[in-house]
């Protein structure tokens, strides 16, 4: 099947997160996890764990999919089961495992492979764009880039894309109707790497203490299944993670910012 660009909505640019009421009946959202969903034969896949998410609106039957990488054609044939049609990628940052490229000595499929059969815009912070063409070498001209707050329109389903830098430069969340997509920013338990190149461990304080902000009830859904549970609540999250016990950013940084 065509995967479809055309029903993309408007690209708006807003500061404060958006929890537009859509209808559960007309949102469209998937996890899948990766060695489990899809690539099941790819080691790697299996040891990283990594989420991607299916986000998108029922009554046109398009979406994005977030962070798509491993085995893109399974990941578009999923979706496409469900009566969806791929209309884009949300890439939350640059790292191979989320958006292609090599990593380990391994070459990981990812949003390069996924243009060859989709010929769809691959959103991501402007921050992120010098990175994720490095990296994949997809041509900056497939990507669009963004300024935090900036909403992307799935039909009639609005995303607002959070720029939450410090495990990348241009590291991003995903706020839809409710649910955080959190990408490597913001795990279940603990955070993301602040170590490695474009990490910032005082981007990192700051960029969690805007997420811990979010409402309660908001479903927390992350970048990799690092713990037993796949989602679990902003309540939760904040009470159990240790990432979110140190009082200020010197001690914070006391205990995570090597």
């Amino acid at each position: 099947m065509v995967c479809d660009s055309r029903t993309f909505g408007h690209t708006s640019r807003v500061i404060a997160a958006s929890f537009g009421a859509v209808s559960v009946d007309k949102l469209y959202f998937r996890q899948l996890l990766s060695g489990r969903d899809f690539a099941r034969d790819n080691e790697l896949a299996q040891q990283m764990v990594n989420f991607v998410y299916a986000i998108g609106d029922r009554d046109t039957g398009s979406c994005v999919l977030v962070d798509p990488a491993y085995d893109v054609a399974s990941l578009i044939d999923l979706v496409e089961q469900d009566g969806m049609r791929v209309a884009g990628v949300l890439a939350t940052h640059y790292h191979p495992d989320h958006v292609g490229g090599s990593m380990m000595g391994f070459r990981i499929d990812g949003i390069a492979a996924l243009l060859e059969r989709c010929a769809v815009p691959i959103h991501v912070q402007k921050s992120e764009v010098e990175w994720v063409t490095k990296v994949t070498g997809v041509d900056r001209s497939h990507l669009v880039a963004h300024e935090p707050g900036d909403i992307v329109t799935v039909g009639d389903v609005p995303i607002t894309l959070l720029h939450t830098p410090g495990h990348t430069p241009g590291s991003q969340c995903f706020i839809v109707q409710g649910r955080l997509v959190s990408g490597d920013t913001l795990f279940l338990d603990g955070c993301g790497r602040t170590d490695l190149p474009g990490s910032d461990p005082e981007q990192m304080y700051d960029s969690l203490q805007t997420l811990s902000l979010l409402p309660d009830d908001t479903v927390i859904f992350p970048g990799h299944q690092y713990s037993p549970a796949a989602h679990d609540t902003m309540t939760n999250v904040r009470r159990m993670n240790a990432i979110f016990k140190p009082k200020s950013k010197d001690a914070w940084l006391g205990w995570f910012g090597a």
